[in-house]
């Protein structure tokens, strides 16, 4: 019999769990790790890459908004992670989506 951690067994759970767990700076490392400091400051709602890396350096803290806006793109990027190379979850945040009415999930429609 094999025994299943929540990791294996529930990414999605992992994903989740990690996500409320890191701080902010934790957070901002890993998501521009994977989508980009560019890619981040949108999501963050910020126009420049610096303040990115200066929550990632624990130099700033973003706004409350803003960081649960990053940890829910933290979960949905560390669940697609468990499947796809880096490139792809980049290019999912990115790329069209019809069940966003064809909106990429990091560009919301106004």
């Amino acid at each position: 019999m094999t025994t299943r951690t929540r990791d294996t067994a529930r990414p999605d759970l992992a994903a989740a769990d990690a996500a409320v767990r890191m701080d902010c700076a934790q957070l901002a490392r890993a998501l521009r790790e994977v989508l980009g400091a560019r890619l981040v400051a949108y999501i963050g709602s910020v126009k420049e890459t610096r303040a990115v890396h200066q929550w990632a350096d624990n130099q700033r803290v973003p706004a409350a908004e803003t960081v649960l806006r990053l940890r829910a793109a933290y979960q949905v990027a560390a669940l697609l992670g468990t499947r796809e190379e880096p490139a792809v979850v980049q290019a999912w945040f990115q790329g069209m989506n019809p069940r966003l009415g064809d909106a990429a999930p990091a560009y919301p429609p106004p």
